[in-house]
Parts: C-alpha cells; sequence; structure tokens
C-alpha cells in the first residue's frame, strides 16, 4: 500500500518563476494567497516525510510534509520550516487508516489500550501497516484522539490544506470486536460472519465504507471549523486509490460519496504503475495493460469531481512499491503519465511521491541483472524534463481522439461485492464484469467515459454521455432514487446499454429493492419498470419516451474472458452511435505538446502511428529534434510541438530538466537561472532567434545549434541553489 502527496511552492522570494507562453491568463487558476497576501500557485505537488535536501528539491508549485510527529533532533515544526526557508508553501498530509499512532493503541494517551481497534481477519490475526501500526477501525474515541493529535497542531502550525489518506478498509476483515460493536451500532442487531452469506458479505462492506466516510466527515469538519477560529480557511483533500483498483484489490472505502461531502475539497488520484500493472482480461486473455487501467482509474478519479467542481490532483510515480529494474519503471511511468495528460480539462499533478526513494534507493540496473543502483542519469533527466512540463501544462478545450460520449457506469457498492472467501454463486475474476464493459471499446480508440451512479443527481454528470453502459451484475444502486435518475436521463433520450443475467445472489439480499412497498427481485427489476420494461424481458431493444435500452442477456465478464466475445457489445454500441469509429491509437493536443498513444493486441489494426512535423520527442533524455515520430502499438508519446509557438522570435526555454528563474530578455541576450535537485543532469532546448555567438554558464556545459528549429541543446550539472545561464545571440 502506498502514501501519497501533495503541496510545495517555489517562490523563493529573491527568484521569480518564469511564465510560459502559452498559458492563457485563465488556464492557470491561483485562488488562494499566502501569508503575505500574494497569491500561491498550487498546481503541482509531491509529498515527502523528510526535510528538505538538495537531493530532493523537486521544485514544484508545493510540498506536503507528511506526518505531524516529532523525531529525535527534529520536530515537526522544524521539518516544515525547512521548506519554508527553501520558499516552498507547506501543506500536511497523513494516513487516516493507520499510521504511527502507537501513542493511541498503546494507551499513552487516555491510559486504555486499544489494539483491538486493529482491522482483523477470520482467524483474528490483526492485519498490519507496520509495527504496532494496524489498519483501524475507526472508533470515535480514536477520531477524538486524532482530531486532538493530529489536526489541531498542525493548524497551530499555520497549514491551511489538510490531505487525510488512503481512508482504507480491507474487505478480509471485519471480525474485531470494535467492529462488532460499530455492526450493532449501525445495523442494530449483532454483528455476522460476511464469510457465511452473501448478504453478510454485502452489509459488512457496507459498513466499512460507512465508517470511513464518517472518520472524514469528523476530521474534515474539525479541521474547518478549528481552522476558522484560528483565521484560517483551510482546506481538506482525500489521496486515495480508484474505485477501480480498490475494488480489484478487495479494499472498502468512501470513494465517490466524498464528492457531495459538504467539508470535502477533492481528493489526489493515487494512481500509478503498483496499481495500473494490475492484470485484467481481454479477448480471452488475462494480462497486464497498464496504459489501458490507467486511463480508467484517472477517470474515475476526473468524473467523481467533474459535476462539482472540485480539484483532484492526478499521481504519477516513477517507479512503484514492488522492486523492479529501471527499464520496467521507466516503460510503466511513460504508460500512467500519458495516460493522466489526455483529459486536457486537469492540469493539477502530484508529480511523485516519496522523492528520497525516487532518487536514492537502490533497484535492479536491467531485468537480467542483480546489481542494484540508484537511478540513472538517462532516467532521471527524463523524468525532470516530464514533471517540469507538469508545471507548465495548460487546460485545453481539445477533445482526445475518437467517438466521443459513451460512459461506463459506476458505483462504490462495486467494493461490496468483492470477497477473499468465494461467495456461493458468484465470481467476477479480477473485475471482469467491469473491463468486459470499457475493454472492448477502449481498445477500439474509443476514449470511455465513466459515469458514478452517487453523482447521477447532478445534470453535469450527463453532459457527456450518450450512451451509458451498464451492469447491475457487479454492483447494486443504494438507493432508488438512483435508478429514478438513470430513467429520467433515458426519457429525455439517452441510449442505455444494459448487460446482465442478474442471477448472482446479491440480487436477493435484503436491500431497499425489496422492503417496505418494494417488492423487486432485483434492482434492475425496479429500474426497468420505471421505464415501462417487463422485468422478465428478453434481450432485444426497447424504447422510453425520446431514449431507447438495448438489454443484452449476458454478464459483462463474458465479453472479455472469452477470445471474440465481445461482438453483442461492440454492436449495440454500433446501433446506438452511428457515428462511431474504431482506431487504434489516441491522439491529443495540448497547447505546445502532443501525445498519442497506440493501442496493442490487434484489436482494429496492429499498423504503428506516425507524426509528421517539428517535434522535441519529451520522452527522450536528449531532447532530439524529430521530423517524424512513429509510434509502434504498445508505445506512447510525448512531443513539444515548436511549430506551435506563438512568437518564434522570442527567446524562451521550450524544455528543460529544471525549472527556471529569474528570466531576462534583452534586444540581443537571454538569460535566467536554472534549478533542479543535485546529483542530475540538465538538458535544455531553447528556442532563439539566431545562433548564439556566446554562451556562459556557471557550471561546465556542452551545447549545440540546431539550425532547423532554431533551438540551443544545453546540458550541465544541476544544483538545487541554481545555474545562471546567459545567452547573447547577437544581431
Amino acid at each position: 500500500m502506498r502514501h501519497f502527496l501533495l503541496p510545495l511552492l517555489l517562490l523563493a522570494s529573491s527568484c521569480q518563476l518564469s511564465a510560459s507562453p502559452y498559458l492563457p491568463d485563465d488556464s492557470i487558476a491561483v485562488p488562494f494567497t499566502g501569508g503575505d497576501g500574494s497569491p500561491v500557485r498550487e498546481h503541482t505537488t509531491f509529498q515527502t516525510s523528510g526535510h528538505w535536501k538538495a537531493a530532493t528539491d523537486i521544485r514544484s508549485d508545493l510540498v506536503m510534509v507528511y506526518g505531524a510527529d516529532d523525531r529525535p533532533g527534529e520536530t515537526f515544526l522544524q521539518r516544515v520550516q525547512t521548506w519554508r526557508d527553501r520558499g516552498y508553501t507547506t501543506h500536511f498530509m497523513t494516513g487516516i487508516a493507520w499510521g504511527g499512532y502507537q501513542d493511541y493503541f498503546t494507551g499513552k494517551w487516555d491510559g486504555r489500550w486499544h489494539l483491538d481497534e486493529g482491522q482483523k481477519e477470520v482467524n483474528s490475526d490483526t492485519i498490519w501497516h507496520g509495527h504496532m501500526v494496524p489498519y483501524i477501525v475507526p472508533s470515535l474515541n480514536y477520531l477524538k484522539y486524532f482530531k486532538e493529535r493530529h489536526i489541531k497542531p498542525v493548524i497551530d502550525a499555520g497549514i491551511s490544506a489538510i490531505f487525510l489518506e488512503e481512508p482504507e478498509f480491507w474487505a478480509r476483515s471485519g471480525y474485531s470486536e470494535a467492529f462488532k460493536r460499530e455492526w450493532q451500532d449501525y445495523y442494530g442487531f449483532p454483528w455476522r460472519p460476511q464469510h457465511e452469506s452473501a448478504e453478510n458479505t454485502y452489509l459488512s462492506n457496507k459498513l466499512k465504507y460507512h465508517l470511513y466516510y464518517r472518520a472524514l466527515d469528523e476530521a474534515f469538519t474539525y479541521a474547518k471549523t478549528y481552522g476558522r477560529e484560528r483565521g484560517l480557511d483551510v482546506r481538506c483533500y482525500v489521496p486515495t486509490h480508484s474505485l477501480l483498483n480498490y475494488a480489484q484489490w478487495q479494499i472498502v472505502s468512501p470513494e465517490a460519496s466524498l464528492a457531495s461531502m459538504a467539508n470535502c475539497d477533492g481528493y489526489i488520484a493515487q494512481v500509478w504503475t503498483g496499481t495500473s500493472r494490475e492484470p485484467n482480461y481481454f479477448n480471452g486473455e488475462r494480462r497486464e495493460r497498464t496504459f489501458e487501467t490507467a486511463f480508467l482509474e484517472y477517470g474515475c478519479m476526473y468524473s467523481m469531481v467533474a459535476p462539482t467542481n472540485r480539484r483532484v490532483y492526478f499521481l504519477t510515480d516513477p517507479i512503484e512499491d514492488r522492486p523492479r529494474d529501471w527499464q520496467d519503471f521507466r516503460r510503466n511511468y511513460q504508460a500512467t503519465f500519458t495516460a493522466q495528460l489526455l483529459y486536457p480539462g486537469n492540469n493539477f499533478y502530484e508529480v511523485m511521491p516519496w522523492p528520497d526513494r525516487i532518487y536514492e534507493g537502490l533497484y535492479r540496473k536491467s531485468l537480467d541483472s542483480d546489481e542494484r543502483i540508484r537511478i540513472p542519469r538517462f532516467y532521471s533527466t527524463q523524468m525532470q524534463v516530464m514533471i517540469n512540463a507538469l508545471n507548465q501544462m495548460p487546460v485545453s478545450t481539445n477533445k482526445l481522439s475518437g467517438t466521443a460520449g459513451v460512459s461506463v457506469l459506476m458505483s462504490n457498492s462495486l467494493m461490496f461485492q468483492r470477497s477473499p472467501q468465494p461467495v456461493e454463486g458468484y465470481d467476477d475474476p479480477q473485475l471482469s464484469n467491469f473491463f468486459g464493459l470499457a475493454l472492448p471499446l477502449l481498445k477500439r480508440g474509443v476514449p470511455v467515459g465513466i459515469v458514478h451512479l452517487e453523482n447521477t443527481g447532478y445534470a453535469d454528470t450527463w453532459k457527456d454521455t450518450r450512451v451509458l453502459l451498464m451492469s447491475y451484475s457487479n454492483q447494486k444502486p443504494m438507493s432508488a432514487a438512483e435508478n429514478e435518475h438513470l430513467a429520467q436521463w433515458v426519457r429525455e433520450g439517452g441510449q442505455l446499454v444494459y448487460a446482465g443475467r442478474d442471477d448472482d445472489p446479491f440480487q436477493s439480499i435484503s436491500e431497499w429493492w425489496n422492503q417496505g412497498d418494494n417488492h423487486y427481485a432485483s434492482p434492475s427489476d425496479h429500474l426497468f419498470a420505471l421505464m415501462g420494461i417487463k422485468p422478465t424481458a428478453p434481450a432485444g431493444t426497447y424504447h422510453y419516451g425520446k431514449g431507447t435500452v438495448q438489454l443484452i442477456r449476458q454478464n459483462p465478464k463474458e465479453f472479455v474472458m472469452q477470445q471474440g466475445g465481445d461482438t453483442p457489445l461492440t454492436d449495440a454500441v454500433r446501433a446506438a452511435l452511428h457515428d462511431v469509429t474504431f482506431k487504434n491509437h489516441f491522439r491529443l493536443t495540448r497547447g505546445p505538446y502532443e501525445l498519442a498513444a497506440v493501442l496493442d493486441e490487434d484489436a482494429v489494426s496492429a499498423e504503428p502511428l506516425t507524426l509528421r512535423g517539428l517535434f522535441i520527442d519529451l520522452f527522450d533524455p536528449q531532447l532530439p529534434v524529430l521530423r517524424q515520430k512513429t509510434i509502434s502499438p504498445g508505445e506512447q508519446a510525448f512531443l513539444y510541438n515548436i511549430a506551435s509557438v506563438a512568437d518564434a522570435r522570442k527567446p524562451q526555454v521550450l524544455a528543460a530538466a529544471s525549472r527556471q528563474y529569474d528570466e531576462h530578455v534583452g534586444p540581443h541576450s537571454f538569460a535566467f537561472i536554472s534549478k533542479s535537485p543535485a546529483e542530475t543532469t540538465n538538458v535544455m532546448r531553447i528556442l532563439l532567434p539566431r545562433k548564439p555567438r556566446q554562451i556562459r554558464v556557471s557550471e561546465a556545459y556542452e551545447s549545440s545549434w540546431d539550425k532547423h528549429s532554431h533551438t540551443l541543446w544545453l546540458s550541465f550539472e544541476n544544483q538545487p541553489e541554481g545555474v545562471s545561464v546567459e545567452i547573447d545571440f547577437g544581431r
């Protein structure tokens, strides 16, 4: 499991951030101010539990300091101050489901031991996150401790943004005495072992969901209330894995419901190689599909905030938790990095978690070598080019290439049907009932969106959806209102494709559709009744109002777990959208950046994609200038389009493995300060009106001139204190 994210501001009092010529005034919002009233830019961030070091001076907008604990020789405030002294705005992050809270468990806080509040498996084993650090059943007493010891001191330190990460309850847990007490309080009847039935599994996971919703609501309400007492506008965020990943890994969390929590300001989308390489099925084959899974994970998180206009930071990680080799890290990082940029309406990013382990950790040199080395220079250079591009990434109204308007329905209840013990009559390998709806279209170049069932009451949820693919085979609506919203959307012209046999054991659990005045055998029977469709209706097309419903009487997993099994789904989408186009790639232009991804497995074509123009290859640490770029199936591209520069005679840094400050443009000169972590190599492409006559750099450097692009290639060793560059290009 993982810890993630946020804030880091880079405005040293003597240095001014360089402005990008490609950022219109409204493309980078600056809604918050610092202590002196000056605007604070909050678009890029990273998390660290350590103090400032030259090797980890990432040069993002913000830094989030992890954990409020004091350490031998260094208090929390001293740790925070080391970053503030370097010009960073500091935010705070900690785990809410686990952390260094031993003073609570051992009774130091209130005189009573609380190890019984750890999450426990059926054999009564505690699920640990570390030594004396259990995953927690968040009781009201624990929340009182958490607010007093870990939120109040942070606000007292003047920090006004709090990130409580990973509210996680394991599906395999649910057997501790603390959980049994919460069950009695919530349901009003004694605890039931979840492994004994589908209904018990559903009820157990539903309670886990409720407990962490309550925990976050309590913590955020306290933070905002206490912050106002101290004169601070405290913002509260949840760094969390995607609903898709949590359901895959059998973890329960509040997820989409937080989008409407009054005191929640947004999320960090904790998506990285470790989550996105989880295998799934397509065309009968189970394997890793990192790019496609990452695209859907980011879509999951983006769609949670889109209807409510809250903020989401997209995370990528240049490495992952499990030890691999550097080339493996690089290949998968490029896939997830590209996937996040294919959402042009978002430009908030956590550029990396835990820089200490990235820059100073030891990992295998290559797949066929057992030698462990620190990050190779080729990779650290490439990585810094990529994260520096995020510092100036614009939002864009451009659309991702492909037929728009196809979405897949998801609900938090995806997590409720997950169980480590097989539930009789139910099987959903690798979450195939979800991927069965998403991958057949995504693999054919259709940019599939996500609709969260919890958000269907918001009008903006529907604005980009023409066809909705859904099933209740792997999830259930949590209220009748959610079905009513679906029916209303169809009545107003929506095209619904429903796939499912509706014969799994979770259909008959005691829930709203079969309680009170409701007597439906399944939640889909209620949905169909709203639209005048008989519960036992066979496969076919039905009309309701201005819209249509296509019923496919197969579970979605059959579309991907069987070779060639997705024809019924693709045929249904063709019938609903007469203009649908299938292809094997995605393309997007964001300001000067060109992005492309070519899909493998030959669902449409095995042909590569070739882009022509004048580009800088941002995935190549040498930043070569290319006339064309060919992307093979299974690969991605990240390019800077030199031809897009509006004022080609203005000197400017187009790409660099550093961040630039104090830019000065004279009639015949260009100067700036370049900053990036120590022990890394900088490369730059600098656009100039003419070939330089003289170059002065405060470090030893190499350079070359490309006459076709009018760019200077420059390379030298990075310094966090700054390297001065002066270029004279004469008349």
